[in-house]
Order: structure tokens, then C-alpha cells, then sequence
């Protein structure tokens, strides 16, 4: 039994060839690949009728061929979230030294591998492995971990970026939850509300990577309107998100960082791949997609220290 009096258990088991590891932490079960990705999979909460309500979507793969690209879970965006540009060219950023360097969508991290550095009945602690290609797109001395503790109704995730060597490392890192919609069998998506604290929302321009206005939305939006889609909402006037079914229990709580204002730049995306997809994320980042070109939300680590970055995510 672990603290707070409920069961907790943990154990490896076997997913289409590939070890992965199982969490049961009172009524919550989580499912992670800690080696691919550092990659969360899925959350799932058993209710008090018996019956199990995914929180965290994952969808029935055939092969880990494509892992990576998986839409479900919780990837890792690092170093950059989205989409990078250097003067108008995609898949591509221009660090301090001057040097055009290529930086796939969302980064290196998803398709990368991590070293496991902690591993325990609550959670799990892993680094990132940089192979050559991440050694292109960042080439740093650095040590990025992702440790996640899991509670009975609760997650946490925090990143740590250190650096190990003699000039500031640039990131603006981020999660990608795909969080499962609707949750209530016989509800729509336009059943479920957000309440996003933005004072101001962004989208992308995909051609070029430039920040363009977005939409209004009301303080509490309807997740069926289609616009909350590619939306970045900045500007955060608190650091909690919030978003359920109208008039039910069993809210999802977004926490961004531990002060009640997050960081100038924090934005929050949201997305869907269309309305008939099985999930909705709410995607908690340092800054908007392309910090790196525009600077809004891009952080530097300078040499010998570390930064931070920690979500928590709660069900009411």
C-alpha cells in the first residue's frame, strides 16, 4: 500500500512484440512506453459502477511501426512545438550561431529513444538518447528527462533541461494529450465545454510560420465549434484549464506550471483531427508554435543551470 492508503502496482507486460510498463495507482490504470518516447499511452479510471472511462485515448494499433506518429497518448514536443521555420521554410530553425539546422514538426523527442532513470510503483523518470539526427537539429550538451508521477484520480509531468555546456540552450517545449471525446456513451462533442483563462489567441500560418490573430471565444466555450481547432490561446490570466460535460462530474483539470500565472508566452492548443475523431487535445506549451523564429515563449537555459516545465492534470 503506498501513501494515501490505496493500492498501487506495477509491472511490465508484453504490447505487439515490445515491453511495456502498467500502472495501477488506486482506481487509475496507466499504460507507458518509458524506452520510446518517454510516451505515456493511455489513463484509464475504473468508475464506482464498475464500469472504466478512458481519459487519455489510445487507439488499437496492429504494429509499433509507426509508434511515434501514433495519435494518441501524450508526446513529447522538445526542444520546439508545431511547426519550425527559418524565413518562411518549414521543417527548418536558425539558432544563435547563425547555422540553418533542420527541426522535424514538434521536434526530436516522440521519435526518439530514452534511457530510464527511475522506475517505481508511482511513476517513472527517462533521458533522452540523441542519435545522429537530433544531434543535427540540436546539437547541444545537454540532459532532457521526463519524470512522471502518477496519483490515484492525478498525473504529473515535468520536463528538466540541463545544461551541461558552455553557451544558453534555446527550447519551448510541450505536451501533445489526446485526451478521449466524448467520454459519456450517447454524448457529442458539442456536449462538453472548455474554460481556457486566454487573453488572446493565435493561429498559425502554415506556409510562412507566422503568428496571425485568431478567433474570440466565449469564457466558456463549446468544444463542437470547429475554430477552437489550431487554436493557440495565450495570454494565460491563470494557469488552470478546465473541461467536461455540461451539468456532469468528471472534469478534467489542465494545471500549467505551480504559479497561479504561468510564464509570460504560456499557451495552451487546442486541437482535433475532425469531428469524428474519438479525442480532443488540450495541449499545455512553453510558447507558440516557431519560437525559435519569433521568440514569444522561447526560453534559455544558461550554462550549468536547468529549467523546469511541469503540467498537472486531475480529475474532479
Amino acid at each position: 500500500m503506498g501513501a494515501g492508503c490505496f493500492f498501487e502496482t506495477m509491472e511490465k507486460i508484453s504490447y505487439l512484440g515490445q515491453e511495456i510498463v502498467r500502472w495501477r495507482v488506486g482506481q487509475s490504470t496507466f499504460l507507458a512506453s518509458p524506452e520510446k518516447g518517454a510516451r505515456l499511452m493511455n489513463w484509464n479510471v475504473e468508475l464506482g459502477d464498475g464500469s472504466v472511462r478512458d481519459v487519455v485515448y489510445w487507439p488499437e494499433l496492429k504494429s509499433m511501426d509507426d509508434f511515434a506518429k501514433t495519435r494518441g497518448g501524450n508526446p513529447i514536443l522538445f526542444p520546439f512545438c508545431g511547426r519550425s521555420f527559418d524565413q518562411g521554410e518549414i521543417y527548418h530553425w536558425r539558432a544563435a550561431d547563425g547555422v540553418r539546422r533542420p527541426m522535424p514538426i514538434h521536434g526530436i523527442a516522440r521519435q526518439s529513444d530514452f534511457r530510464v532513470t527511475r522506475l517505481d510503483g508511482r511513476g517513472f523518470a527517462a533521458q533522452l538518447v540523441p542519435n545522429a539526427e537530433a544531434k543535427a537539429s540540436y546539437p547541444y550538451d545537454y540532459e532532457f528527462e521526463v519524470t512522471y508521477r502518477f496519483e490515484p484520480l492525478a498525473l504529473a509531468c515535468e520536463f528538466t533541461l540541463r545544461n551541461l555546456g558552455t553557451q544558453p540552450i534555446p527550447w519551448s517545449a510541450g505536451h501533445h494529450f489526446y485526451f478521449t471525446l466524448p467520454w459519456s456513451e450517447g454524448s457529442k462533442r458539442e456536449d462538453y465545454l472548455i474554460r481556457l483563462p486566454a487573453g488572446r489567441t493565435i493561429k498559425q500560418d502554415f506556409k510562412t510560420g507566422a503568428l496571425l490573430p485568431g478567433p474570440k471565444f466565449q469564457r466558456e466555450e463549446s468544444l463542437g465549434n470547429v475554430e477552437l481547432s489550431d487554436t493557440f490561446h495565450t495570454d494565460l490570466k491563470s494557469n488552470t484549464i478546465v473541461f467536461g460535460e455540461k451539468g456532469r462530474p468528471g472534469d478534467v483539470t489542465v494545471k500549467v506550471g505551480t504559479s497561479p500565472v504561468p510564464a509570460p508566452g504560456t499557451t495552451v492548443v487546442t486541437w482535433t483531427a475532425d469531428a469524428q475523431a474519438p479525442f480532443y487535445c488540450v495541449e499545455p506549451w512553453m510558447g507558440p508554435a516557431n519560437a525559435c523564429e519569433h521568440k514569444t515563449g522561447l526560453h534559455w537555459v544558461p550554462p550549468g543551470q536547468s529549467q523546469n516545465f511541469i503540467v498537472e492534470i486531475r480529475l474532479a
